[in-house]
């Protein structure tokens, strides 16, 4: 008994499958790219070593890290390791959080598109729930 069934498997994507946009009112440009972590750090080694106007080769002596791989984590080359991360940080006068607040800082300065809220829906001040009103701060 043969089958004349079709061996072709169903395919049932698990994102739906966007809709053609609309003509938009304005040319989109390519999504602002997240900065990575390296890179982010890495300038802040960077920015820390240079404003004490140490050398390459006195950071990472004191670091106890190679000299070339200290170079490749302050240009974004590398993944350094959290003991790593700690060690460049000490050799600079640094904490590992003192690192971290510093690149958090970076990280926030860089700016970022703010979302555009609509006009013609007004902002909700005002809602009720089974407890009563309740007012929002605005």
């Amino acid at each position: 008994m043969s089958s004349h069934a079709s061996n072709r498997a169903r395919v049932i994507p698990l994102r739906p499958v966007p809709a053609e946009p609309a003509a938009p009112s304005e040319p989109a440009g390519p999504a602002p790219r997240e900065p990575l972590w390296r890179d982010v750090v890495g300038e802040v080694l960077r920015r820390e070593r240079l404003a004490q106007e140490r050398t390459l080769k006195e950071v990472a002596e004191a670091a106890r890290i190679s000299m070339p791989y200290l170079s490749e984590l302050e240009r974004g080359r590398k993944e350094a390791s959290s003991e790593v991360l700690a060690a460049a940080a000490h050799a600079l006068g640094l904490g590992l959080a003192d690192l971290l607040a510093l690149s958090h800082h970076r990280l926030v300065r860089q700016e970022r598109p703010r979302p555009v809220r609509s006009r013609t829906a007004p902002r909700r001040t005002e809602a009720t729930s089974r407890y009563g009103e309740v007012r929002l701060a605005a």
